[in-house]
């Protein structure tokens, strides 16, 4: 288990483009992993047809995305075109991203992805939908867990990236429901006297407590 903050896997994998190490896959980019229980299955296909269709909302943020599933590459391949026909995408155009076949369980055990709920046919069990952020550093940053029966929600998950790309090169935070332009909040480890400098609109949102760590500024 990849705790945040800490080097993430350089795993091998055979993938729908080949064999991958990841370190090499990923090169400077930031990266998004995100499994799968199976494929062939509802949920699954709505979800990397959403990815097909936010894939330029992802290289334009310079992140690389790849899933993974406990299915062969033969069925990766099989299952593309209903990916892509409920992505609405010309069926001769290639997967935007590659898709990792994970048939022995040895990605999903070492990264803890196993829904123990879910098994398949021969009883073996399947990914749960994990969610992972990587940055150019190879470090963990974001982890999210859902079970097999919730579709995950690609607009949030690009939301959550950007927070982490700001919050990387200022001093801020993405207060609740925050979107790219909204207002942030100053971070509590700067102290009031550089505020002036450093974020001169700042308004301090006054509190029963009086306490003034509720500064809110305009997003950097």
């Amino acid at each position: 288990m990849v705790n945040l903050g800490e080097p993430f896997p350089n795993f091998q994998a055979n993938t729908t483009v080949g064999p991958i190490q990841f370190y090499d896959w990923l090169g400077n980019s930031w990266g998004v992993l995100f499994s799968h229980p199976s494929d062939f299955t509802p949920v699954c296909t709505t979800e990397l047809a959403r990815v097909i269709q936010l894939h330029g909302e992802f290289e334009r943020r310079g992140v690389k995305v790849i899933a993974l599933s406990c299915d062969s590459v033969e069925s990766h391949h099989a299952w593309a075109n209903d990916i892509k026909m409920y992505a609405k995408c010309d069926s001769q155009d290639a997967l935007p991203y590659p898709i990792i076949a994970d048939e022995r369980r040895e990605l999903a055990v070492q990264l803890n992805m196993i829904d123990p709920d879910e098994v398949d046919a021969q009883g073996m069990p399947l990914t749960a939908r994990a969610v992972f952020v990587v940055d150019p550093n190879k470090k963990m940053r974001l982890s999210i867990l859902y079970p097999a029966t919730t579709g995950r929600n690609f607009d949030e998950i690009l939301r959550a990236i950007d927070s982490l790309q700001l919050t990387d090169k200022h001093r801020v935070a993405t207060p609740v429901d925050w979107k790219p332009g909204d207002f942030v909040m100053v971070q509590p480890t700067v102290p009031d006297q550089h505020i002036p400098t450093l974020f001169p609109y700042t308004t301090v949102i006054p509190l029963p407590s009086g306490k003034r760590y509720l500064r809110q500024t305009p997003q950097p």
